[in-house]
């Protein structure tokens, strides 16, 4: 088995994530806190909240090393490029920054100019993801948003120019569309040289205008077959232009994953700051808590002022539903989950008899753990202490991966695996505490 790169211990890792709740126009599919103001907003309001939110999650969780930063909204690239660099700097006098930390902005296409992607760059991002959502004008229109495929074209261009690293969205299994007419337009976007590319395919969320016009009958999206066909084509097609799937909806070469998701999939600790951010932070004395700030943005911006930050929701999380957390966000990856990883750091997981139902079912795989290499083992053992009076590392429980329609239902999946976990003794690493 192939693993994704850079895969250190998975409770050492923290990155931050930046809530920017505004955008130009409401997609009627979107379910993200996002919200307009046509009236504009209060741009250094905004920014002195988020620093003090920021100063607010350094004092709960002391000194950790920062891994990756991700700003998403809404649409960030309306922030003006002094906001993103004054939030950097703030964060980097709060914590390190790992050298070659990802540091990812969102972009709409219509909001894309040279001289602000130019301004980001300085101010320290070092990769773009830009929402193009579709190569097909009359689709852009159907999906609300403002940008034409011209104005997409170009925002990748100035990507390219500017920025080491970039990637772009598109939607697909959109009503009517057909197997001829992705593939065609799904070829163009592998020319358009991103390493990495989010497919995601369309999907009715509750309390949507889509939602609505669907439950009306006026809106219909290809059926789960035809759904599971488009999916198929796309893995096909962009494993054959070397950008394999890593995640059920990202590609990418490899190398080119984006560290910021991995992050989130290996079930690292993060910040979620700003309006409805989420977030995961591990507290010094190991307590991981589940946190949620105010969705509107202006009883947030004074929710910070008057207490410090704007969470609404702190809830610690026990093992067995961090282990939980655990197989939802893992299963995504193609790398799959660990499970022997799972019960050092939980103390839970699935029994062997469901995995293997599952696994009968065609719905996850089993796959090998990588092989013992006793050779680091010698290399490490202190003087006088033989190879052969340190206990061998031996697997206790597998590594489990969503393949075929588990791709399609991870929910259930997650709720079987869940009603059969039982508590674990720890599997003792030996190798790898002397790895370290």
């Amino acid at each position: 088995m192939t693993l994704l790169p850079e895969r250190p211990d998975a409770d050492k890792l923290f990155g931050v994530y930046i809530h920017w709740p505004f955008c130009a126009q409401k997609c009627p599919y979107c379910d993200f806190n996002s919200h307009v103001r046509f009236g504009g907003w209060d741009e250094p309001r905004f920014l002195k909240a988020y620093l003090r939110e920021l100063d607010d999650v350094k004092a709960r969780v002391g000194r950790r090393e920062v891994y990756s930063i991700f700003f998403g909204g809404g649409t960030p690239s309306l922030m003006q490029p002094k906001t993103v660099a004054a939030i950097l700097d703030h964060i980097a006098k709060l914590w390190p920054i790992q050298p070659g930390a990802e540091i990812t902005l969102e972009a709409n296409p219509n909001s894309v100019e040279a001289e602000r992607f130019a301004g980001y760059r300085a101010a320290g991002v070092n990769r773009v993801s830009i929402g193009v959502q579709s190569l097909r004008d009359d689709e852009l229109k159907r999906l609300g948003r403002l940008h034409s495929v011209a104005e997409a074209r170009t925002a990748i261009d100035i990507a390219r120019r500017t920025f080491d690293r970039f990637t772009f969205d598109l939607i697909y299994a959109r009503p009517g569309q057909t197997l001829d007419a992705w593939r065609t337009e799904l070829t163009e976007a592998l020319a358009m040289g991103s390493d990495h590319l989010s497919l995601y395919q369309l999907t009715i969320e509750p309390d949507t205008p889509f939602a609505e016009l669907h439950a009306r009958g006026k809106l219909i999206i290809p059926d789960a077959d035809a759904a599971l066909d488009l999916y198929a084509l796309t893995q096909d097609m962009t494993a054959a232009a070397g950008l394999p799937a890593y995640e059920i909806s990202n590609h990418a070469r490899p190398g080119q994953e984006s560290r910021h998701n991995l992050l989130y999939w290996r079930y690292g600790a993060y910040a979620g700051i700003g309006p409805g951010a989420h977030g995961r932070l591990v507290l010094p004395d190991g307590t991981r808590i589940a946190m949620a700030t105010e969705c509107n943005p202006e009883r947030w911006a004074e929710r910070v002022q008057t207490t410090g930050h704007g969470f609404t929701d702190e809830t610690p999380l026990t093992r067995e539903e961090q282990a939980d957390e655990m197989l939802l966000m893992g299963l995504r990856l193609t790398e799959g989950i660990d499970l022997d990883a799972m019960a050092r750091r939980f103390g839970f997981a699935p029994a062997a008899a469901e995995i293997a139902n599952l696994e009968k079912m065609g719905l996850i795989e089993i796959l090998a753990h990588e092989p013992h290499d006793p050779d680091i083992i010698r290399a490490c053992v202190g003087p006088g202490i033989s190879p052969t009076a340190i206990t061998p590392y031996a697997p206790r429980h597998p590594i489990i991966r969503a393949v075929g329609q588990g791709r399609f239902v991870l929910n259930e999946l997650v709720r079987r695996l869940s009603l059969k976990t039982e508590p674990v003794a720890a599997p003792i690493n030996t190798s790898a505490t002397l790895r370290t």
